[in-house]
């Protein structure tokens, strides 16, 4: 089962949905990356100053620029087949054989995600290795890559305000690579963003440029003079109802802290926040109980899901999976999701005539949350 939140609903696409940010004092913030159709939802947010986040690891700090193919920049598309939508982003190579950089937001939900090297025109299939839903990081392993450039990985520790920088990107999702230029405004920002779904995160440690970030570069390298990636193109703030959704302040995850989650990733090394692997799904949409109860009410089933498998229909009040009780719609979405696809469950529900059942289902593979 997968659990997404829409208005007053919570959805389990495949398993995931994404996560976005951007922000600044004033303005609202969107987050780049993520397109319905054509555009983002512009939302309020806030910022504030916090502490300095930690260096990055040892592959950030000595990765050097391959003599491959393309520059070490690919725009990525997905399909959100459960939400009958798509979306745009863009991504850094990490290694020649086709690892790429990029965020969580940028891929979650996605039922299929298409990478292209814009100089190329080659296209790859994509698997996720695995996000960090926190800290808006995820890691791609293109299906059959190889001899591809990586991105030449600078030091984000020693940024500094003013210092010149240009954002690169897949900006409107034109499917081309574009730059733009600015200067480092600020550093170690905490800023609350809001995504195209209504969800809303905090994100610290930021960098934050006057570059015009837009819609489609999330997941782009934000470069220094010498043509070092510093930063990950995240989140943009923008004027209220801006009908062209132009950046005032743009903002990046330090390259530092996205490579040392990275390099946590891709180790295989799983927490609260990260997830590693394919994401478990049921196939249920659910909402809250309007009776005031506990349990998730199933609203809707994907068809061919393990959730319709298993015999679960609209209107069954999920109490309890395993020895865990589902108390809200969040409630299962956290419990499938520490779970992995494949993974034998047993559900607790109450159906519509009152009578409590009990159904076993093998978890199936959904999009990252």
């Amino acid at each position: 089962m997968t659990e997404h939140e829409t208005e007053g609903n919570s959805l389990e696409p495949v398993g995931e949905g994404p996560v976005g940010p951007g922000g600044d004092a004033s303005p609202p913030d969107v987050r780049p990356g993520r397109r319905r159709r054509a555009r983002l939802v512009v939302g309020a947010v806030v910022a504030v100053v916090v502490a300095a986040i930690a260096g990055g690891a040892a592959l950030a700090l000595s990765a050097t620029h391959s003599s491959g193919v393309g520059t070490g920049v690919v725009v990525i598309d997905t399909n959100l087949a459960y939400q009958g939508e798509q979306a745009a982003g863009t991504g850094m190579v990490l290694t020649s054989s086709g690892l790429v950089l990029t965020n969580n937001h940028v891929i979650r939900g996605a039922t299929q995600i298409k990478v292209v090297e814009p100089t190329t025109g080659r296209s790859f299939g994509a698997q996720v290795i695995g996000y960090d839903t926190s800290d808006d990081v995820a890691v791609l392993q293109l299906g059959g890559a190889s001899n591809l450039k990586t991105i030449p990985l600078g030091d984000s520790s020693t940024l500094d305000a003013g210092e010149s920088v240009k954002a690169l990107g897949n900006a409107g999702g034109t499917g081309s690579v574009h730059t733009a230029t600015g200067t480092v405004t600020a550093v170690d920002r905490a800023i609350t963003v809001s995504d195209d779904q209504g969800g809303s995160e905090s994100l610290s440690g930021m960098i934050q440029t006057n570059a015009p970030i837009q819609p489609g570069d999330s997941g782009g390298p934000l470069m220094d003079s010498s043509g070092h990636v510093v930063g990950m193109d995240t989140a943009a703030s923008v004027a209220n109802d801006s009908p062209q959704e132009t950046a005032s302040q743009g903002f990046a995850i330090p390259i530092d802290k996205a490579m040392s989650i990275a390099q946590q990733i891709t180790r295989g090394e799983a927490s609260g926040s990260i997830h590693v692997g394919g994401t478990a799904f049921l196939g249920v949409e659910v909402e809250a109980n309007s009776y005031g109860g506990s349990g998730a009410v199933v609203t809707s089933v994907v068809p061919g899901s393990p959730a319709e498998n298993a015999g679960l229909v609209p209107g069954d009040v999920i109490t309890s999976v395993g020895d865990q009780t589902v108390s809200s719609p969040d409630g299962l979405t956290e419990i499938v999701a520490t779970q992995k696809p494949g993974a034998p469950i047993s559900a607790t529900y109450v159906d519509q005539y009152g009578t409590t059942q009990t159904a076993d289902v093998a978890l199936g593979s959904g999009p990252p949350r």
